[in-house]
């Protein structure tokens, strides 16, 4: 059985300084553009058998820059709709909303085309997103290009947790790989946030 291989897009202005950005487009910097480079031979190593992607512009740069093939995208992989808080960093959040916490106080809706998503809501799409990568895994390796928040609940329902669980794993940076496997037929991560020139280090040891 194959691996999930799951690829935050790389850095963009936005996530330089803190700011959420979840279905504005921003588009990556130069920094970002090079780091998504340095994992194409790692992909290229891995050669998985079926590409996916975000539809943001940042995520489907990335995997043209890792060198993936024949990628989908995928409406399901686009980051958690902030609403309201699109835009905004967590430090200006708090200082409206003292203590808030994303994972535990959720969003407020915002204009039009931010509505706003619950954790739970963001569960429901990574399971349909699940659901129809797992049986190619039987094939070899699948990539999948996204977003931070929405990693960490893809990553914590591969796991058969609750999607708010996802607050218990470190943020992933930009431009890092990261891969979901089993071991005895159970769920595990194999890898996480491993950075661009660590995961390329690594595949040229190989």
């Amino acid at each position: 059985m194959g691996e999930l291989i799951l690829v935050r897009h790389g850095e963009t202005e936005w996530s330089r300084t803190g700011r959420y950005a979840g279905r504005t487009d921003v588009p990556m910097t130069e920094a970002g553009r090079t780091a998504a480079r340095r994992l194409a031979p790692v992909l290229s190593a891995r050669r998985p058998i079926a590409a996916f992607t975000s539809p943001a512009g940042r995520a489907v740069q990335t995997a043209s820059l890792i060198g993936l093939a024949e990628v989908r995208t995928d409406a399901d992989l686009w980051e958690w709709d902030y609403g309201g808080y699109e835009g905004l960093t967590e430090q200006q959040i708090s200082a409206a909303r003292p203590g808030w916490n994303l994972w535990h106080d959720g969003v407020v809706p915002g204009e039009a085309g931010y509505p706003g998503e619950s954790v739970a809501q963001v569960g429901a799409r990574v399971d349909a997103v699940l659901d129809r990568v797992r049986p190619l895994l039987a094939g070899g390796d699948v990539a999948l290009v996204l977003h931070g928040h929405l990693q960490r609940v893809l990553a914590a329902r591969w796991l058969g947790l609750p999607p708010e669980a996802g607050r218990l794993l470190r943020h992933p940076g930009t431009g890092t790989l990261s891969t979901l496997g089993t071991e005895h037929d159970e769920p595990v991560i194999g890898t996480w946030n491993v950075p661009a020139a660590v995961a390329a280090a690594s595949a040229a040891a190989d």
